[in-house]
């Protein structure tokens, strides 16, 4: 394999978690998942996202920093290879979103200095679907805190990660529409993403339909 350092990205509800936890134990490679569920901020910023967002962010990208630099920096010598379910990328296109230009512009400002010590994925998945698969799977999963979560907001996040995905020139992106996949049930959807774990593409974005 031609990588050493996988991130699974995309909306909330996409996916991420099951996928990446799946091709970890399927390929024997460390795991790095999201401790989302620890942040205090969290459920009071989807009641008051004006009030919280700063704080939340910055939160976010602390916790995210420090859980990649401390993994990242200490390789399993019999798993050297990383699968995650984020990247630190995920803090700066959220950031966009929710706060206003003069907290944005300090939070970009943070956001680069820790960027530039940290390892940076060398393969990057991205994991697209509509607004509706986001909502029901949003629903299923039965966080209180995020089942207000609208159509307008999921659709702010999907713009914001195709325009970060297409600065990345320099490693290989891959975009997988999952709208209509199960990959956790339906082993062909599964095998689908597999062959580009094992296949490489080149640097760039690629876009790929499971169906």
């Amino acid at each position: 394999m031609k990588w050493q350092y996988l991130a699974i990205e995309g909306n909330i509800g996409a996916g991420k978690t099951t996928l990446a936890t799946r091709l970890a134990n399927d390929f024997d490679v460390s795991l790095i998942l999201e401790s989302f569920s620890e942040n205090p901020f969290l459920p009071d910023f989807y009641k008051d996202q004006q009030r919280y967002a700063f704080p939340l962010e910055l939160s976010f990208l602390a916790e995210r920093y420090h859980q990649l630099k401390e993994i990242l920096s200490k390789p399993d010598l019999f798993r050297p290879r990383f699968i995650a379910d984020y990247s630190l990328w995920k803090s700066l296109i959220f950031s966009r979103i929710t706060l206003k230009d003069v907290e944005y512009q300090l939070f970009e400002q943070l956001f680069t200095i820790m960027m530039e010590s940290l390892p940076k994925p060398d393969y990057l998945f991205y994991l697209h679907s509509d607004k509706h698969r986001l909502q029901h799977n949003i629903q299923l999963r039965g966080r209180l805190y995020e089942q207000n979560i609208g159509e307008d907001y999921l659709q702010a996040v999907e713009q914001g990660y195709m325009k970060t995905l297409k600065t990345l020139h320099q490693i290989p992106v891959v975009v997988f529409n999952v709208t209509e996949a199960d990959f956790y049930k339906n082993q062909s959807h599964y095998e689908e993403i597999v062959n580009f774990l094992t296949n490489v593409p080149e640097p760039g974005l690629h876009f790929v339909e499971i169906r």
